[in-house]
């Protein structure tokens, strides 16, 4: 047990960010900071979070928390023991890298406001980064730490880790310490008896999350060229998948078929993985980047195939989320068939609660009564399949095999 109570401040609530500053802050003191002010009251007044997470929720409700938010940075890093930045990186399709400039804006920050703290670096950045920022800011403190969290889980797979990885300088004993110290927080604050720690070099860390997501995307897109197999074939795509997956070998996580990987992680994962591997003989990282998009093409010419000869189809999108019990649109892989069926002609009409008020999103028009939607959509498209659709079902394509996420 930790028995120093730290201070502790988390830059970002996003997913990470946030499930991180709750997780922490049960027994420490914790600022997190953001950009916008109706957040951070939300979060200090309300107890409420800004995103889609139940056990978030009821801990913010329920548990006594030392968390307070602000939008002042020097507020935060001033006096913190340790700095956890989980600011977004979004990925550059013209660069073939991460947009750091927002964990490096926390760094020089800290620097001037707590120069002797500690700054983990939870934030997905380009294998080699940790080294670099060092030698760019001339910080010796920074350490990295990967995070491995779904989305709408991200506090339960803090509370419940499978592994906490922690990457230092590992001839500095003094930051091997605080590398330990770290992994002993996250441990202490966890639920899960005997989590493995493992603390090991800065580079070897950030390979680990690249690889790990590369690999769990591999094995959505296994999924995904079987299921495109099973149905050009006529083909029971579930009776397969369950065939393959009772070998214990391969199991029945990451199996349930769609129109492909999205979200915050894995399409810039992937990339930045590629990237790396650009001087590395390699086929099958390039081909997980690949086959998302021949897979999105694939369920676009099937849902045109069902309104071939029709003079003006109108084709219904049910959800732009990427899994059940999220509010994350980003890079969700059904936008992608929106815009290979919109360029094959098809005019495309979304449903998306979580829109309410809009009518219109990126150009697309939107229409939150269902009856309404349901009734004016020639063919309704849905990665995962929901109970509501039923009316609907004769007009519905997905390829949701488990109605699962």
């Amino acid at each position: 047990m930790t028995e120093k109570k730290e201070k502790i401040a988390v830059a970002g609530i996003g997913y990470v960010g946030l499930s991180m500053a709750v997780l922490l802050s049960q027994r420490h003191k914790v600022v997190a900071t953001c950009k916008h002010q109706s957040k951070a009251d939300m979060l200090n007044n309300e107890k409420k979070s800004p995103i889609r997470d139940a056990e978030i929720e009821e801990f913010l409700a329920t548990k006594d928390l030392d968390l307070t938010v602000t939008t002042d940075g020097k507020e935060a890093y001033t006096g913190a023991d340790l700095v956890v930045v989980a600011t977004p990186t979004n990925y550059d399709p013209q660069k073939h890298y991460f947009d750091t400039s927002a964990v490096e804006d926390v760094v020089y920050q800290v620097m001037e406001y707590s120069p002797d703290a500690i700054i983990v670096i939870k934030s997905t950045i380009p294998v080699g980064y940790t080294k670099s920022l060092r030698e760019k800011t001339g910080c010796k403190n920074i350490i990295f730490s990967p995070e491995f969290l779904r989305e709408s889980r991200a506090l339960y797979d803090n509370l419940y880790p499978r592994r906490i990885i922690v990457g230092t300088d590992t001839e500095d004993e003094r930051l091997v310490k605080a590398a330990e110290k770290f992994g002993g927080l996250l441990k202490e604050a966890s639920l899960r008896e005997d989590v493995p720690v493992l603390v090991m070099g800065f580079t070897e860390a950030e390979a680990v999350k690249l690889f790990a997501n590369t690999y769990l995307a591999m094995r959505v897109s296994f999924f995904n060229e079987l299921d495109t197999y099973a149905e050009l074939n006529g083909l029971n795509a579930r009776e397969i998948i369950d065939g393959v997956c009772l070998d214990y070998r391969i199991g029945d996580g990451y199996n349930n078929p769609s129109f492909g990987y999205g979200g915050y992680c894995f399409p810039k994962d992937t990339k930045q993985l590629l990237a790396n591997c650009a001087d590395v003989p390699q086929r099958l990282i390039r081909a997980v980047v690949e086959t998302n998009d021949v897979r999105k093409q694939h369920i676009a010419d099937q849902v045109m195939k069902r309104v071939a000869g029709k003079a003006h189809p109108v084709i219904g999108v049910y959800r732009l989320t990427m899994k059940s019990n999220s509010d994350n649109f980003r890079e969700s892989a059904i936008q992608g068939v929106m815009a290979k069926v919109k360029e094959q002609g098809a005019e495309v009409v979304i449903y998306e609660p979580t829109l309410k008020g809009q009518s219109d999103f990126n150009g697309y028009p939107v229409n939150n009564d269902l009856a309404a939607f349901l009734a004016g959509c020639d063919v309704i498209i849905a990665n995962r399949y929901d109970e509501e659709l039923a009316p609907a079902a004769d007009k519905l394509y997905t390829r949701d095999q488990y109605h699962r996420d």
